[in-house]
């Protein structure tokens, strides 16, 4: 039983990174094939970004509610589906922009969704998290590779197809989830503990605040590097296959965390994480900022391990200890829609407009954004026990 709840998850990882492989590098390429300009295809990544905020944490409250998490998974990835299919159909911008952001949606908000039951495989069958979630990094590589060869055998065109067909293998495997099982960290609550108050009690929590900051600047100090690292390091001279390795160096670096990840939870807090991470990300876009040759790129790749991955894990990490498991998914879709919407959308489009006017030296504002990660990081280090931040058992009781 253990090893089918663990296998499971780890499973629907690997489904759902099909879907991210193909559509986070090369939607735009469709988008562009469609006919779409530069800004309209800024506008239609960016987007979701924002729109997310309501609609995730709003969704899994609801799932908290009912504990239902996997059900409401398997909804949304039909909705994928649904809406990739008629994305595959529509021209014009109007109508693209409306279903890539009902597909995007279904998309982010399946995965603080997924982190939930992962959790409670962690807590009550024994799993490894890491090793769950390294699965969803090993098929975002494969998904964009094998993507990249359709696409020059059958052209941007194509993208939709692998979209939808990563749509439909996600929502079989979603069928395949372990069925919901609630493993509380202090004994049952009462559904009518759940409430907006509840809610307002873990976002004003100070420590919860500095949470969301540090791993949210941390997570949003990526955004030159996803966006440009490509265009300026070619600038610089380097051909598409050292970049495609530099890129894929970074991804193997994160999969090697997340396969030790039991050895590395055992020896560092949540904060202890969040500080690293943030530290790491503030010595990593410095150096990449001056333009270093390529051996140096290769060791600074190596710490997407720490800038993402320990960052990740210290996430995850703090809302399993911090967190009732009652508001649990509603913390995962806050950090998600924080960390890697408003923040991450914010960053990306002040990149674009920085990077124009100072090219690589964009590297050095994400680093400062880095640095407000740490200093916040820095705080949870100091102000936070180890313990729950809103206990249900009380009622609404902000701790810290």
């Amino acid at each position: 039983m253990q090893f089918g709840y663990c296998a499971r998850v780890g499973a629907f990882f690997g489904a759902l990174f099909l879907i991210d492989g193909v559509h986070l590098p090369f939607l735009p390429l469709w988008l562009e094939w469609r006919g779409l300009s530069a800004a309209e295809i800024s506008i239609v990544v960016a987007v979701p970004f924002f729109l997310r905020v309501g609609v995730s944490p709003s969704v899994a409250f609801m799932s908290d509610r009912s504990g239902q998490y996997a059900r409401s998974i398997v909804l949304l990835a039909v909705w994928s589906i649904a809406m990739a299919a008629l994305l595959a159909q529509l021209s014009g911008f109007f109508a693209i922009l409306l279903a890539t952001v009902g597909l995007s949606l279904a998309m982010t908000t399946i995965m603080p969704l997924t982190e939930v039951i992962a959790v409670r495989g962690v807590r009550g069958h024994g799993c490894d998290y890491g090793r769950m979630r390294l699965w969803g990094s090993l098929t975002f590589v494969l998904a964009s590779s094998v993507a990249s060869v359709f696409i020059g055998w059958l052209g941007a065109g194509a993208v939709v197809w692998l979209v939808l067909g990563g749509c439909l293998i996600t929502a079989m495997m979603a069928l395949y989830l372990p069925e919901d099982h609630v493993v509380p960290l202090h004994g049952e609550d009462s559904a009518s503990s759940m409430s907006v108050a509840t809610i307002r009690g873990l976002v004003l929590s100070p420590v919860f605040l500095l949470f969301l900051i540090a791993c949210g600047s941390t997570q949003a100090a990526h955004a030159t590097y996803y966006a440009f690292s490509a265009i300026h390091w070619s600038r610089q001279g380097l051909s598409a296959e050292m970049i495609g390795a530099l890129w894929a160096l970074g991804v193997i670096a994160e999969i090697g965390l997340f396969a030790w990840s039991g050895a590395v939870l055992r020896q560092f807090s949540a904060a202890a994480l969040m500080v690293v991470g943030a530290a790491a990300s503030v010595v990593r876009w410095t150096i990449v900022a001056f333009d270093p040759g390529v051996g140096v790129l290769v060791l600074l790749q190596l710490l997407h391990a720490l800038t993402f991955g320990a960052t990740h894990l210290a996430a995850i990490l703090f809302i399993s200890e911090a967190v009732d498991t009652k508001l649990s998914g509603t913390a995962q879709a806050l950090y998600a829609t924080i960390a890697m919407g408003v923040a991450m959308g914010g960053a990306t489009l002040l990149s674009g407009v920085v990077y124009e006017w100072i090219a690589g030296n964009t590297f050095l504002l994400m680093a400062g954004i880095a640095g407000a990660g740490l200093v916040a990081a820095l705080g949870v280090l100091r102000n936070w026990d180890g313990g729950l931040l809103v206990d249900l058992r009380d009622g609404v009781e902000t701790r810290f």
